[in-house]
């Protein structure tokens, strides 16, 4: 019985509530027409219940995002397919896919009847403005009676998954010279030729060819080695990204945590692109690889939330293992912080470091005194920084970090190679 009222749409109570009523007055009075509008009024909505529900139509349901990874503040598409695979005609349906409120109000249609065999596709837009996992589906469909008296949902149990990662800022390919790189040769070069000498025999890779395999190394070391090209350069690089809850300052899109998080997005993706082996690395240590690098860094990226580390140890130990060029996104730093992360870099490795203006995230004139502190200690070991506010573009940044040694960083940076302490520069 409970079900029965549950199905009932407000027309369909009104309709049994007025037949109540009518047959109660007709009793009353006693006037038999009234007793039978009543029992008529009462006895509609039954029927349509149990008709309702004797419709055993098979359904199946499918659905596809176009694509299934989006950047915040970009659209997707999504596609869904109900199919009619029983031999009954189906009545309306009113279908609704479930989506998470953050998404947007829930998308509703309408569908006429389906002849037994076809098919009817649904198709709406979602504009996530903020990055997670979001579970699409799974999509609702409700049957509902000729009279508009009875409702019965049916629900699929497809569902998919729409990873909305950071936003991404294209950045522009960028130069560095010689000098601050450790060639020596007064030249100049993109910054996607930096890697290590790929001169030694190495461990034998999957992919590898057999006639690269070097078989007096593989007797030295008892296994499978192959000989590296001369002159190969490797390229390679560390993405470091301080994720410390006390680093950062605010909350929602406008959170320095928000803005580093897409900061070290952007540029994992620039340096995927240029061909580069990165790797990303938080104060907790290396994430670990799942696929590409592109695909890692923004699956992470997308679900990354604030840590209750307190110490930069564990990070800054795998950066200074890594190797390769370095890029550092950090919010606030104490002295040992930025005593501990300025000594990560190894050699003439190039290291560049986004130093967020947290202190005063919304200054817009000069460098805070607290930032320009920490920029000295990394300079002075050879680091080039750039002090970020809210209002700073990123692809700027990124220029300024590649600019010739002989040319200073405007306002908000800080260039290594004015200090007395720049080691190389």
């Amino acid at each position: 019985m409970r079900a029965l009222f549950s199905s009932l749409t407000t027309r369909g109570r009104s309709f049994m509530a007025a037949g109540g009523a009518a047959m109660v007055c007709g009793l009353a009075i006693p006037e038999p027409d009234l007793i039978r509008v009543g029992a008529l009024l009462v006895i509609l909505p039954l029927v349509s219940t149990l008709t309702a529900g004797r419709s055993r139509y098979r359904l199946s349901c499918s659905r596809t995002l176009d694509p299934p990874r989006v950047p915040a503040g970009q659209f997707t598409v999504v596609k869904a397919r109900v199919e009619n695979v029983s031999r009954l005609r189906t009545g309306v349906l009113l279908a609704e896919d479930v989506t998470p409120y953050s998404l947007g109000s829930r998308p509703r249609f309408v569908l006429d009847e389906i002849e037994p065999g076809g098919h009817r596709e649904l198709t709406y837009q979602i504009h996530p403005d903020t990055r997670g996992k979001f579970t699409i589906g799974p999509l609702r469909v409700r049957v509902a009676d000729s009279f508009g008296l009875v409702e019965i949902s049916r629900s699929f149990s497809t569902t998919s998954t729409l990873v909305v990662t950071p936003r991404i800022v294209p950045l522009p390919r960028a130069t560095a010279s010689s000098s601050w790189l450790g060639e020596g040769d007064g030249g100049m070069r993109t910054i996607s030729a930096i890697g290590e000498d790929d001169a030694a025999p190495r461990l034998y890779q999957d992919g590898d060819g057999l006639r690269r395999v070097h078989w007096k190394s593989t007797a030295r070391y008892g296994q499978l080695m192959v000989r590296r090209e001369e002159h190969q350069w490797r390229n390679s690089a560390s993405v470091f990204l301080d994720t410390r809850r006390s680093a950062h300052a605010g909350r929602g899109p406008s959170a320095t945590f928000e803005f580093a998080v897409s900061a070290a997005a952007s540029i994992g993706a620039h340096l995927s692109g240029e061909g580069f082996r990165a790797r990303l690395i938080t104060e907790a240590g290396e994430i670990a690889p799942r696929g590409t690098f592109q695909d890692t860094l923004l699956d992470m990226l997308a679900v990354i939330s604030p840590s209750s580390h307190a110490s930069l140890g564990s990070g800054t130990s795998a950066l200074a293992s890594a190797g390769g060029q370095l890029i550092a996104v950090v919010g606030r730093l104490s002295a040992d912080d930025a005593s501990q992360l300025a000594a990560s870099r190894r050699g003439n490795a190039p290291a560049m470091a986004l130093l967020l203006a947290v202190s005063e995230w919304w200054a817009t004139d000069s460098v805070p005194q607290e930032e320009a502190r920490t920029a000295e200690v990394l300079a002075a070991a050879g680091w080039r920084v750039a002090v970020v506010t809210a209002s700073t573009p990123l692809a700027s940044v990124w220029q300024q970090l590649h600019r010739p040694a002989d040319r200073p960083l405007p306002i908000g940076g800080f260039d290594s190679s004015r200090h007395p302490g720049g080691g190389s520069n």
